[in-house]
């Protein structure tokens, strides 16, 4: 491995802004499948990981010589497990994949079924899909990695995948769903597809301006249904302002809110700036503008947090009441939260620069109570539990 990563991973300065974060982690190649066998030798290129899943994009050297692109799949199986608690069942030795790799260049996609083994030195379920199994001319696998290859094993060939992986620089997206085996390894019985155990992201869907009218969710909730991940480093967007927004009749409130009006009276605007792109438990980065006079309804999120940082205009927030300690002076006012009854919150005012952040469960919406400004805000949100 690189020496430059141990005198990063002590640096001051590096520990300060965390330049190599779980320096652990960047050493993946040393548990990779083929390391059981001195002669071989793993070059990682890319580390993805998102909620459950890491996934890693490489080469296989053997005595030296490149034999081979890699791609690794690891999955530590926590919603799925329960998921098969709801079903009275646990997890047995293997798992299956549904995987889809995507080209960005050449605009393809291929799509296979595999099968993942549970490893205990990651504690996780995991298979490697390599271009070819084939060995150099002239040499041969050692015993000890040949074990692990062919079909069903932890080191796979899948046809399907041969454009993907000999184009691995072009290899941009890979989408993942996971689900139990179809035999239930403790009593031998076949588990029918439809009662079989999935786990899919718990419908994973991202928002897509496909139509102006708001709160058309037929068109603009397009369902992922998977873990995806991106193998891009970066991205610049040079001008928020040009991505479509996706238009909210009174976001989140229940029809009797006092705050719903007919019509578009009470619509916001949200471009949702960053979503699938995401890696780890973020789930979008969006910017939102309330015109004046309009109401973002208080709700709540379970499961998750959510930061905004306002940064244009002004107008009140409200958090629950007791949420943030530092309000408990304040007198409350009621308030009609999103699918539950209305509850005590506290109303404070926010300009440029305020900052609202509510833990799993935390109480929070905003208005714009001016007449002429719009009231803008930048929010983060993501998995906490």
């Amino acid at each position: 491995m690189d020496s430059r990563f141990d005198k990063l991973a002590t640096d001051p300065s590096a520990q300060i802004f965390q330049v190599v974060f779980f320096p652990d982690r960047i050493y993946h190649a040393q548990y990779l499948n083929a390391t059981r066998s001195s002669r071989y030798r793993y070059n990682v290129w890319e580390v993805r990981g998102k909620a459950d899943i890491m996934v890693l994009k490489g080469e296989v050297f053997l005595d030296g010589t490149k034999i081979s692109n890699f791609l690794r799949i690891e999955y530590r199986a926590s919603r799925l497990v329960e998921v098969m608690r709801e079903k009275n069942r646990f997890l047995g030795s293997s798992i299956v994949a549904d995987i889809r790799v995507g080209l960005f260049k050449r605009k393809e996609s291929a799509s296979a079924r595999v099968s993942l083994d549970f490893c205990p030195w990651i504690n996780a379920y995991q298979v490697e899909l390599w271009e070819t199994l084939e060995a150099p001319p002239g040499r041969r696998h050692d015993y000890q990695v040949l074990s692990m290859m062919g079909h069903k094993g932890a080191i796979t060939m899948v046809p399907a995948f041969a454009s993907a992986l000999s184009n691995f620089d072009d290899l941009r997206w890979v989408n993942l769903w996971f689900e139990e085996e179809p035999v239930y390894q403790l009593t031998g019985r076949t588990i029918p597809d439809k009662d079989r155990a999935r786990d899919n992201y718990y419908t994973r869907n991202i928002q897509v301006p496909n139509s102006p009218i708001p709160s058309d969710n037929d068109a603009n909730t397009v369902h992922e249904d998977s873990y995806g991940v991106d193998f891009a480093r970066g991205w610049y967007v040079a001008d928020v302002s040009t991505i479509l927004p996706v238009r909210y009749r009174n976001a989140m409130m229940d029809d009797n809110n006092p705050h719903a009006k007919p019509g578009d009276a009470n619509v916001v605007d949200m471009r949702w700036i960053l979503q699938q792109e995401f890696g780890g438990s973020n789930v979008f980065f969006h910017e939102v503008t309330i015109p004046p006079g309009v109401v973002e309804g208080t709700h709540r999120h379970i499961g998750s947090e959510e930061l905004y940082y306002v940064v244009e205009g002004e107008g009140v927030a409200y958090l629950g009441e007791n949420d943030d300690p530092t309000l408990a002076g304040q007198t409350p006012v009621m308030r009609h939260i999103y699918g539950f009854e209305p509850r005590p919150c506290h109303e404070v005012p926010v300009k440029k620069g305020s900052v609202i952040f509510t833990k799993s469960g935390g109480i929070h919406g905003i208005a714009n109570t001016g007449t002429t400004d719009a009231l803008k805000f930048v929010a983060f949100l993501y998995h906490s539990a």
